[in-house]
């Protein structure tokens, strides 16, 4: 399959890399929203445009997929739906030396790095990263554009919320829920749940931060819900 990249920066790199070690799928080129560096070569790929060429590609160079290499987990999101919204498949980038137990279900549009371990009975969703040497135990579950950061682990039965962001090198011990949205300081030793768009930091992690808003909550728990109530007269 003729794939882009969407993200032409350090993540996309990582991405182009990845796939070109799995070698299962051919990569034309980049899409990125900055016009300026479009025509461009990064790492050997030419930057063809944004997300408005996807028709004309789809056209001109057979191009039937895509995966989005951004780290900002709300942008991966909305790229992510705006490219299924093109026809285009959603395809993952698994590197090579990462250790996927047999019974892992695993969505669209992910990214696991080279050396992640994913173990026994776990769910990943939609527009995951599990980045570079991270761990994720039995039987956890890791939500829609969710990032898990290089050597971060997760132990047995850990749940992970949609979006949530877990740091470089922490620990997240057993039977822990990370709620929506939530960030997870990087070194931090997680042993109590942490609330929806809240931070927590330090050892043991500390909540620092949180979205008192429950508009703002609502937003983003239930984004069709909030567009219909704001349309509502």
């Amino acid at each position: 399959m003729n794939i882009v990249i969407v993200g032409a920066g350090g993540h996309g790199r990582v991405v182009l890399d990845i796939l070109l070690r799995a070698g299962r799928h051919d990569v034309v080129g980049f899409l990125d929203s900055n016009a300026e560096i479009v025509g461009r070569r990064v790492d050997g790929q030419l930057v063809l445009g944004g997300l408005a060429d996807i028709p004309r590609l789809r056209d001109e160079m057979n191009v039937q997929g895509a995966i989005v290499a951004i780290g900002d987990n709300g942008v991966r999101r909305n790229h992510a739906e705006r490219i299924e919204r093109t026809g285009l498949t959603l395809i993952n980038a698994i590197h090579p030396s990462a250790n996927i137990a047999r019974n892992v279900t695993i969505g669209t549009n992910c990214v696991i790095a080279a050396g992640a371990l994913v173990c026994a009975h776990c769910q990943i969703g939609d527009s995951v990263i599990l980045n570079t040497g991270c761990i994720v135990d039995h039987e956890s579950m890791v939500g829609t554009a969710c990032h898990i950061c290089p050597g971060a682990r997760l132990a047995g039965r850990v749940t992970v919320e949609s979006g949530a962001f877990v740091g470089i090198g922490a620990t997240v011990i057993q039977n822990i829920r990370i709620g929506c949205e939530a960030v997870i300081g990087g070194g931090a030793v997680v042993i109590h749940d942490v609330a929806p768009m809240s931070t927590v930091v330090g050892v043991p992690a500390r909540e620092i931060k949180r979205t008192e808003d429950p508009e703002e909550f609502a937003r983003w728990m239930l984004p069709e819900f909030a567009r219909a109530t704001l349309a509502t007269p």
